[in-house]
């Protein structure tokens, strides 16, 4: 049975992640004047896992560089050390050194040296100091809890036996070995080679070792448990004080030499089994895909039960439809129709079990944002506190990893240029500590993303004197023609920006157009609302998933395509009444108070040249706050189609985000509406511009 060693390292990575994530968590929810002992245990155990994964797979300078932290640790939760903000902060920052050696050995990617330095070296003065604060010199640290009685109690005996199977999980009793060495450096190891085959026999890659370890007696015995519980199901191990009168005499080869090498496979160990997995399964599966760049997800097995279920109950459709249709008779014909009723419930089901596998909490992208909040509210000497509501939201995993640097930017821009400095909020009547909340929810077929402050607001004022500064507006713009929200939408105009300076948080004027850019291109957009003085709130719609989209189909020129339903307004039979020509030969039509521009489809597919507009009908749609009519010959159905790229086969086509194949065969184009109103509308702000110069 071969090992799939780069499988299992990917395995190791990702966990390592996990628990990268557990460790900033409680970090960051920790109050350091009142610890309690299960925080401590919970991110010394990630620690440990991550020690013990990196060595396992011989990456010494993450487990070196942990074995510090973990030793800091245990003596905190040993009341050896206390925790305080300042050492928050530093096992924070080993968290960022041990995710950077880990890119680095993932993608190749270059190590933060100066800052492994950095918080190496204040680790060790942790470690160095004594329990009144004082530093001693060559004092080693020590994760070893020693008793305090005057007589030292018995050495500890161990038995472990590996199952003869061990390798094939991926754990090496080598590692395990070189763990219990660090116990402490007294300990004695001997093999026992009583069972191991000739050599002309032996199968390299099963287990006939077994060892016996005596340790001090002063070792805490969770410490050696801890080395055990990776395999503790996978061998035959015993841990008991040996007897006063008993002595240990290793007539074997002592392995503590071989122990303290950089080796990490033993001579008679074959060399594939050098890099194991490093921890146990939960009660999940993994769904990895062949690019290394693109990470697995874990899958509740709930999950993958039900599509078990449900192609089985596939297969039984499949049979019955295959035995009508062997022997076909018009009586069978009701039962046909019962088969392929009960086929395209199936497969409906089906659908929606597969979709719903990519389906991940919005706390995957959520827990990033307490770290974020606490670094730069502190570099800003602001005082900010998080509420993070929907975390349990669920949206497809490629559109949750493609929305995250939006999000990312739109919280350092609450914080930066939302939230107020404390002695400006006290002069305001508020609070000292200003809100940023981050709120997820479901609204039809759609995800929707707040993110909301309570700081100064948007000031049109400011704003429209900051694009005619900055020339997003024509120079003989007028004020009044602007409605409020319309100015609020400015800051989405490339090179925008009301940052007084230009730091390395924001002032650029480069983010908030990419921000709607990436929106827009997940088939979403983005709102803001702004209150002077009361704060400000962004409000994002995006669909749940990329593979699969709720469209409307409409026939222009003959042809059938398809507008994405979470874009359409309302549609209407066209009033000829309504409609009125405006400068640059735009027409548009009057509906309850609001004159909204008509697309003419057709033209602006270069179908050929529409005609009038007396028999059509008027969809209207919305994107990134701008509203047309899009100028149709017939509604058809609604219905849900699975969306196909041009773009891996032919260049990106304005207007056109891809494509769909229909029931009958055919192929349809899916629209891209916010491309088409954008060409639209500077097509038509250009024609303005010349008919006023003209």
């Amino acid at each position: 049975m071969a090992l799939d060693m780069e499988q299992l390292r990917k395995m190791f990575y990702e966990e390592c992640r996990e628990n990268l994530d557990v460790l900033e968590d409680v970090l960051l929810n920790l109050d350091p004047n009142h610890v309690e002992d299960e925080s401590i245990n919970t991110i010394f155990r990630a620690a440990h896992s991550i020690k013990g994964g990196a060595g396992t797979f011989n990456l010494l300078d993450i487990s070196e560089f942990t074995h510090n932290v973990e030793a800091y640790l245990d003596l905190v939760r040993n009341n050896e050390r206390s925790l305080s903000a300042e050492t928050v902060d530093l096992l924070l920052k080993s968290g960022d050194c041990i995710h950077s050696m880990l890119e680095g050995h993932e993608q190749g990617s270059e190590v933060n040296e100066a800052l492994k330095l950095e918080v190496s070296e204040k680790l060790a003065r942790l470690l160095g100091e004594s329990s009144d604060g004082d530093l001693t010199v060559n004092e080693e640290p020590n994760d070893t809890i020693m008793a305090t009685d005057a007589n030292p109690a018995q050495p500890w005996l161990i038995t472990f036996a590996p199952h003869p199977e061990m390798f094939f999980s991926g754990n090496d009793p080598l590692r395990i070995l070189r763990e219990l060495n660090e116990l402490d450096d007294s300990c004695e190891i001997s093999a026992d080679c009583s069972k191991l085959p000739d050599i002309d026999v032996i199968e390299a890659e099963l287990c006939f070792l077994s060892w016996t370890a005596s340790l001090d007696g002063c070792v805490d015995e969770e410490l050696i448990k801890e080395v055990f519980e990776w395999v503790e199901d996978e061998c035959d191990l015993v841990i008991a004080r040996a007897q006063a009168e008993q002595q240990i005499h290793p007539e074997q080869k002592n392995l503590d030499t071989q122990l303290e090498t950089n080796e990490s496979v033993s001579p008679e160990l074959p060399p594939a089994l050098s890099e194991p997995a490093s921890a146990k399964e939960t009660k999940s599966t993994k769904v990895a895909k062949s690019d290394s760049s693109v990470s697995s997800i874990r899958v509740d097995i709930d999950k993958v039960d039900s599509l078990i279920n449900l192609v089985g109950e596939l297969v039984i459709t499949q049979s019955m439809l295959t035995e009508i249709g062997n022997d076909f008779t018009i009586e069978k014909l009701e039962k046909l129709k019962t088969g392929l009723d009960q086929l395209l419930q199936n497969s409906k089901d089906l659908q929606e079990n597969v979709l719903n596998i990519r389906m991940l909490p919005m706390s995957f992208a959520f827990s990033r944002f307490p770290r974020l909040v606490r670094d730069l509210s502190s570099r800003l000497e602001k005082q900010v506190d998080l509420q993070i509501k929907g975390e349990q939201t669920e949206l497809d995993k490629t559109v949750l990893e493609r929305i995250v640097d939006p999000l990312v930017h739109l919280v350092r821009n609450g914080i930066d240029h939302g939230i107020e400095q404390p002695q400006a909020r006290r002069d305001a009547g508020k609070d000292e500590m200003g809100i940023i909340e981050l709120n997820a929810y479901h609204q039809g077929g759609s995800i929707v993303i707040e993110i909301k402050d309570d700081g100064a607001g948007l000031n049109c004022d400011k704003l429209w004197n900051k694009a005619l500064e900055k020339g997003v507006l024509a120079s003989d713009s007028r004020r009044e023609e602007f409605s409020d929200k319309q100015i609020m939408n400015l800051i989405f105009a490339p090179g925008f920006s009301t940052a007084e300076q230009v730091s390395d948080i924001s002032g650029r004027g480069v983010g908030m157009d990419v921000v709607r850019r990436n929106i827009e291109e997940l088939g979403g957009h983005i709102e803001v609302e702004s209150q002077l003085g009361a704060g400000s709130r962004f409000t994002i719609s995006l669909p749940l998933t990329l593979a699969i989209l709720d469209g409307q189909l409409v026939r222009v020129a003959g042809e059938v395509y398809v507008i994405p339903l979470l874009t359409i307004v309302e549609s209407i039979q066209i009033d000829s009444s309504c409609i009125k020509l405006a400068s640059g030969g735009v027409e548009l039509y009057r509906l309850r108070e609001e004159s909204i521009p008509i697309l003419r489809l057709q033209d602006e597919l270069e179908m050929g040249t529409s005609d009038s507009l007396d028999n059509g009908i008027l969809c209207f749609v919305e994107a990134a706050g701008n509203r047309v009519g899009l100028l149709l010959d017939e509604l058809l159905d609604q219905q849900q189609v699975v969306i196909k790229s041009l773009e891996s086969n032919y260049s990106k086509v304005a207007g056109i985000s891809g494509a769909t194949i229909l029931g009958d065969g055919s192929v349809s184009l899916i629209l891209d509406i916010q491309g088409l109103i954008t060409n639209f509308l500077n097509r038509a702000s250009e024609s303005a511009h010349k008919g006023i110069a003209a």
